[in-house]
């Protein structure tokens, strides 16, 4: 059955609203009639909730999840002269992050999934590596057991950054429960999101969790004592109150994204590379990412129909002029370089209607029975 034309954003933060508008003011005045406006008892209650989601002992909220990064490496006494071992296809702040506590960002390509390849990770090491970054993209694990057992061998820490994957199961335990650390950013475009910037550490470590939360209020021990210098990366309440209302929403919230992956898969597999979980994980589906030799030409035959569609990330982290110092060069990473020229992005978010998804289908398949 042809599907009527659909207008269909790649993103739409504020349609999110209207079915949660009751619960998400209810709290926001709740908030703003106490007068406590950062930290506090509102969030305590989304950390204690969102530590029990994870599986973990411990959440810290900090203000963004480039912090929550910046934070925990620093509480492991990772500094310069340091290196830490991430993969070149993620945002910039996985990267940026190692370079801002004066360590040194080295990279290992990744495996068609886009996570970080275990092979790769174990040439990267040298005897200044401290800790391994896997970066679980696009809502998907990295592969955890084999990553663990690397920094098992050497001695490294690992530190997840989950900032795209809150709630991706591996192996029956989430993301942010899978290493040393887990590292999650609310960001508004994140499948768990702020009005505005927002961060998450998890750790089952109590030496951490002590040093985090005294390292996000500025080192302060108590309101009269600096124990260290430290940020001020303290997370509002009102954002706190707002994330609580929307992690009871969240598992409700993946199951639709999945349920899109799910159209996206059974209806575009014969023409394009599409991802699919494995038996043992359930990615999020943070982005949909196909890929394909036509993509600059779908992309822009898709926004012709009125579809979006990105590209994430169409530079690896190594291109960048803020890593040139780095001395890596083109060649270096074939899986990253080669992806970044095929990958596009999809709509996915939950409130996309079946018709929408559909629609995108439809148009796609359209896109390459004209090529034919």
């Amino acid at each position: 059955m042809k599907i009527a034309a659909q207008n269909v954003p790649y993103v739409n933060i504020g349609i999110q609203f209207d079915p949660i508008r009751d619960e998400i003011m209810a709290e926001v005045e709740a908030v703003l009639s106490s007068g406590m406006y950062i930290l506090g008892e509102k969030v305590t209650e989304f950390e204690n909730s969102f530590a029990e989601y994870c599986g973990t002992k411990y959440a810290i909220g900090v203000a963004n999840g480039t912090d929550s990064l910046i934070l925990t490496m620093k509480g492991w006494g990772i500094g310069p002269g340091d290196e830490v071992i991430i993969p070149p296809n993620s945002f910039l702040a996985s990267a940026s992050s190692v370079a801002l506590i004066g360590a040194t960002p080295v990279f290992a390509d990744v495996r068609e999934d886009y996570n970080i390849d275990p092979e790769k990770i174990k040439a990267a090491i040298t005897p200044k590596t401290k800790a391994i970054m896997p970066v679980h993209l696009t809502g998907r694990s990295a592969d955890m057991d084999a990553v663990n057992e690397i920094a098992k061998a050497y001695g490294l820490k690992v530190l997840e950054d989950s900032a795209q994957a809150v709630g991706a199961i591996y192996k029956g335990k989430k993301t942010g429960n899978l290493g040393d650390a887990g590292s999650f950013s609310l960001h508004p475009l994140k499948n768990l999101n702020a009005a505005g910037d927002g961060g998450m550490i998890t750790t089952n470590d109590d030496e951490l969790y002590d040093y985090l939360q005294k390292a996000r209020n500025h080192g302060l021990r108590n309101r009269d004592e600096c124990e260290m210098w430290s940020l001020n990366s303290r997370l509002d309440a009102l954002q706190a109150a707002i994330l609580s209302v929307k992690l009871k929403h969240l598992p409700a919230w993946t199951e639709r994204r999945r349920a899109i992956a799910a159209m996206y898969q059974e209806n575009l597999s014969d023409l394009v590379w599409v991802p699919t979980d494995k038996d043992y994980e359930e990615a999020v589906y943070h982005t949909f990412i196909i890929q394909t030799d036509h993509r600059d030409e779908l992309q822009a035959y898709l926004g012709e129909h009125n579809i979006g569609a990105k590209v994430h990330y169409p530079m690896p982290i190594h291109y960048q002029d803020a890593a040139a110092y780095l001395g890596y060069k083109k060649g270096d990473f074939p899986v990253t370089e080669k992806q970044a020229e095929h990958i596009l992005s999809l709509p996915v978010y939950p409130e996309l209607t079946d018709d929408q998804v559909m629609y995108t289908i439809e148009t796609i398949r359209n896109f390459f029975a004209n090529k034919k």
